[in-house]
C-alpha cells in the first residue's frame, strides 16, 4: 500500500505542472503524457528512498 501512495505522489507532482504547461502552450496532449512519465520517474525515485531509510 505505501508503494502506490509513492507512485501517486510521484505521478501528481508530474501530472500538474504537466496540465499547467500544456494549457499555457496549447498543446494538452503532450504535457500530460510527459507529466505523468516524469512523475512515474519522481514516484518511483521517492519509493527506493523510503526503502533506504527504512
Amino acid at each position: 500500500m505505501k508503494n502506490e501512495k509513492h507512485l501517486l505522489k510521484g505521478l501528481i507532482l508530474g501530472l500538474v505542472p504537466g496540465s499547467l504547461i500544456g494549457l499555457l502552450t496549447d498543446n494538452i496532449g503532450l504535457w500530460i503524457c510527459l507529466g505523468l512519465t516524469i512523475g512515474a520517474a519522481i514516484g518511483t525515485g521517492i519509493k527506493k528512498q523510503a526503502k533506504e531509510d527504512v
